[in-house]
């Protein structure tokens, strides 16, 4: 998606910088971005911690964003992958409502909650497929702030057709990706995950040892760039991708030259 593309072609940019020769192998899922790495098909690409933690590593328990690191990086070190420097962008689940009804809905997910108690079938949400059934996902989130809704209320579609019907109308609930440039986009208010159910994904780059090993200047390279990113700059990168229509490419490397980076 949009922000591994951002992430994985500023990487790029900067190494190629250093005279490296990149060969760039992009749009593949997760698990097929995981397994080249782990069988050194590929060297280095952006990884969340959350998705590490729990499905990768098969670990469960609330950990905070720096907590979460360490675990990750100590954990997976037997399995041969290097985690570079944690960034402060964390693109977990969340749910969005629009700006204008932020007044009467609230700023949190115990404000959506308590709001939906007083107000029984008056919100639709719209919900990923895959977030809806997943055992850390929708349902349990509901349980856990006490969100009781009824089957008329939930519809089931796909993340980007939440943000054209929240924009329409069609529901007042969507669930996003807290760094979506599409929030801007739409005008769309994150409510705050108060009871920290969701749990951290801090984008990193990750390394396999070999290619760490045979280079072991990238993690330097890399730094400053890692360092800089926070949800605001992604949210704005992502933002003129997604919704200014330009290239990917092009962004990146914009960013990198206003940062003196480039």
């Amino acid at each position: 998606f949009t922000e591994s593309f951002l992430m994985s072609t500023m990487a790029a940019l900067l190494l190629k910088e250093i005279v490296y020769t990149i060969l760039e192998r992009f749009g593949v899922g997760s698990m097929i971005a995981r397994q080249a790495l782990l069988t050194e098909q590929i060297d280095l690409y952006p990884e969340y911690t959350g998705t590490a933690y729990t499905l990768y590593l098969q670990q469960s328990g609330r950990l905070s964003g720096h907590k979460m690191y360490e675990a990750v990086k100590s954990l997976d070190r037997n399995n041969g992958v290097v985690w570079l420097d944690r960034t402060r962008v964390n693109n977990t689940y969340a749910l969005a409502v629009r700006n204008k009804d932020k007044k009467k809905i609230g700023k949190t997910l115990s404000d959506l909650s308590r709001y939906n108690r007083i107000h029984p079938g008056e919100l639709t949400f719209g919900i990923d497929h895959e977030f809806y059934e997943r055992p850390d996902g929708f349902k349990a989130m509901a349980r856990a702030y006490g969100l009781t809704l009824q089957p008329s209320q939930v519809r089931t579609m796909e993340i980007g057709l939440s943000f054209e019907s929240i924009a329409r109308g069609q529901i007042d609930v969507a669930m996003v990706y807290s760094t979506d440039g599409k929030l801007k986009k739409y005008d769309l208010e994150v409510l705050e995950d108060d009871l920290e159910f969701f749990p951290v994904y801090h984008a990193c780059f990750t390394m396999n040892e070999p290619a760490l090993s045979q280079h072991p200047d990238i993690p330097g390279i890399l730094k400053p760039l890692s360092l800089s990113l926070d949800n605001a700059t992604m949210q704005e990168l992502n933002f003129r991708v997604d919704g200014l229509g330009k290239p990917a490419f092009v962004v990146a490397q914009n960013y990198l030259r206003r940062k003196g980076f480039l």
